[in-house]
């Protein structure tokens, strides 16, 4: 059975949901949000990307992410409709809700 694709938001609702999301930002020139995370140390920030790779591939919604020892850059977007969707704001809430509870 085909899933259906993800929808792209409208402007209307990226401003929305994007104004909610603590931390994130749009990214300049393209349609996708950002954000980096700073932890304790490097054992936190890769206890944070373990954590959120086991819920994304269960999402099957995969970010783009960078770590450099305690820190975790990443950027999400949608790659099946070209722009953000929901996926893009629930990971992001799920990142935020992680990164919470390892401070």
């Amino acid at each position: 059975m085909a899933t259906k694709a993800p929808v792209r938001l409208t402007d209307a609702e990226r401003e929305k949901h994007v104004s909610e999301l603590s931390n994130w930002s749009l990214v300049e020139g393209r349609e996708a949000i950002t954000r980096t995370f700073e932890f304790k140390d490097f054992i936190q920030g890769f206890g944070f990307m373990s954590e959120v790779a086991l819920h994304a591939e269960k999402q099957d919604h995969h970010p783009e992410w960078f770590n450099v020892y305690n820190k975790v850059e990443v950027t999400l977007a949608t790659h099946d409709c070209n722009g953000l969707s929901i996926k893009d704001i629930n990971l992001a809430r799920f990142m935020n809700d992680v990164a919470q509870q390892r401070k």
